[in-house]
C-alpha cells in the first residue's frame, strides 16, 4: 500500500507533498534532516496522508498536489 502524505512545517510556512510505504518512518527521516528537499525547514507534522492500493494512483494524486491546482485543492481541503 503506497501513502501520499502532506508535511507542513512546524512554523507554517512551508509544506511538502510525498509518497512512501510507511508514513511515520518517512517522517522520522524528514526530521532527521536526511532528505535534502526538506531539511531546512525542520520540524516536519504530518497534516495528512491518503493510503492508496493501487501504486499508479497513488503516484498520479502525489504528481496532482505537487501541481498549481492541486496546491489549491490542498490548501482548501487539508
Amino acid at each position: 500500500m503506497k501513502h501520499v502524505y502532506i508535511l507542513e512545517s512546524l512554523d507554517g510556512g512551508h509544506f511538502y507533498v510525498g509518497i512512501a510505504d510507511d508514513v511515520p518512518a518517512r517522517l522520522i527521516k524528514h526530521n532527521a534532516g536526511e532528505v535534502s528537499h526538506t531539511s531546512k525547514y525542520r520540524p516536519w507534522r504530518i497534516r495528512t496522508y491518503v493510503a492508496f492500493t493501487d501504486e499508479s494512483l497513488a503516484f498520479a494524486f502525489e504528481r496532482y498536489l505537487k501541481s498549481g491546482s492541486g496546491r489549491a485543492f490542498a490548501k482548501k481541503h487539508f
